[in-house]
């Protein structure tokens, strides 16, 4: 195993349950390649150095005792929304905040399937922004070319990720935070059906929008990590019925109809699809029909489902504002999307939620055609650090919607959706697409996500050495 970079998920777990190698070697390489890359990609905002080799010792222990769990002493990340027994959750806030005193349902589930969670990645402030950057923690920076975002919300574990400094973390997605960050740093990002893992303590997050999700280089060790996560707590207000999506890696997903859309969904601001990255998500289909797909251009009817998203966003944002220890730290658009939302809390924010079902009914008629929706998972490649951290509310907006207007739909709908890497534009900067699917779907996403990999073999793509060997030398 190179010590450079994390081997996969599943090839982790294969060598440990093998003994070809310790829990505790691959925790202390993860945690050397953490602390080496501090200073430029700042993927973490907590490292549980002490713990984790603690944990890591105990899994060696099980596993010479002839244990078995899924992802028994492999190391994993997890974003900073999520509650970690002992340790604060910030949330990319700042201030001092208090250890919480239990692991979240997801970290809880990721415990039981032996997983050492080795610290906690970067987001923006509560999540908002496709850039994961503030005073709280700095600036967390893209391994494939430092001088540019690795997305947001969940940048920070795309950014630990793809550097190769664990093989699999933890994220979520409330209007494309998993998939926006996987398609800027050439991953594979699930955001799975509503409610798949569990946000408990919190029965539902920012109004049902948010989903916790997973990255990883493969489309194997995405669903791997997605099995080990999922699952409900009865405080949830979503449960799905179980599914084990693990098992549609490498099966045929058959000749399959694709709706190719374009077209960003209708927003109040401008929004245009850059000519490279249309190139890159055409030359996508393009694999596709060559593997025997049907493809051809087809636009979902969103309708007006933009006006059912404010509400529910801006009233999921209020309600983490009303509850947060340092409101005088937090930054002024996180004080006016609040009061935006409490200001939408009332009866436009039950409207919204009642329009769910209609809007599903209504987007969903497309697969009664198609099986599979293809589209951009971002309308740009991935902006300059700091070009978005210091905008006004208005130009955050309009910086955001430019860049991500494809996103969010399916957050509203609840749906899942996978991006897949599709190359790289301009300067080496990576993009990606979206495979998105009606409710339950993840078992055809993922075998579709697997067919592609293994005709393109994305995940034999790293950073360019010198960019990795420059972080680890500063």
């Amino acid at each position: 195993m190179d010590p450079d970079r994390a081997p996969g998920l599943t090839e982790s777990a294969r060598a440990l349950a093998a003994g070809e190698v310790s829990s505790r070697e691959l925790v202390e390489r993860a945690l050397a390649r953490i602390e080496a890359t501090r200073s430029t990609v700042n993927a973490f905002r907590l490292v549980r150095a002490e713990a984790a080799l603690a944990e890591a010792d105990a899994a060696d222990a099980e596993l010479a005792a002839g244990g078995r769990r899924p992802l028994l002493g492999v190391p994993v990340a997890v974003k900073d929304d999520m509650d970690v027994a002992g340790e604060p959750t910030a949330f990319g806030c700042r201030g001092d905040f208090p250890p919480v005193a239990e692991d979240g349902e997801a970290v809880r589930r990721l415990r039981a399937a032996g997983a050492v969670v080795v610290g906690k990645t970067n987001a923006c402030e509560l999540g908002q922004w496709p850039f994961t950057e503030g005073p709280a923690f700095g600036a967390t920076r893209n391994p494939w070319h430092h001088g540019h975002t690795p997305g947001g919300s969940s940048g920070g574990s795309a950014a630990a990720v793809a550097a190769g400094l664990v093989p699999a973390a933890l994220g979520s997605d409330g209007a494309g935070s998993v998939r926006i960050p996987a398609a800027w740093t050439h991953l594979v990002g699930i955001k799975p059906q509503r409610g798949r893992i569990s946000t408990w303590p919190c029965p539902e997050s920012f109004q049902g929008i948010t989903v916790n999700g997973t990255l990883a280089r493969t489309v194997a060790d995405a669903a791997l990590l997605l099995d080990a996560a999922s699952g409900g707590h009865e405080g949830d207000l979503h449960r799905p019925a179980p599914l084990r999506v693990h098992d549609a890696v490498g099966r045929d997903p058959g000749r399959l109809r694709i709706a190719l859309s374009l077209k960003p969904p209708f927003t109040a601001l401008p929004a245009r699809l850059d000519p490279a990255v249309r190139e890159r998500v055409l030359a996508l289909a393009e694999r596709l029909a060559s593997l025997g797909h049907s493809v051809e251009e087809a636009e979902p009817r969103y309708g007006p489902i933009g006006l059912t998203f404010v509400p529910r966003a801006t009233a999921g944002v209020a309600e983490r504002v009303r509850t947060s220890p340092f409101p005088e730290l937090l930054d002024r658009r996180t004080h006016d999307t609040a009061r935006v939302g409490r200001l939408l809390g009332g009866a436009p924010l039950r409207a919204a939620r009642r329009a769910e079902a209609a809007l599903q009914r209504r987007v969903g008629a497309l697969f009664g055609v198609y099986d599979v929706l293809l589209a951009p998972t971002t309308a740009a490649p991935p902006p300059r650090i700091g070009s978005m951290l210091g905008l006004s509310g208005i130009g955050t907006d309009r910086a955001m919607i430019a860049a991500c207007p494809y996103a969010w739909p399916w957050n509203i709908l609840g749906w899942p959706g996978v991006n897949v890497p599709a190359g790289f534009v301009g300067e080496g900067l990576p993009v990606g697409a979206q495979l998105l699917g009606p409710a339950d779907s993840e078992p055809l996403l993922v075998s579709l996500a697997a067919q592609l990999e293994a005709d393109l073999r994305w995940h034999e793509r790293w950073p360019p050495h010198e960019a990795v060997a420059n972080s680890r030398a500063a």
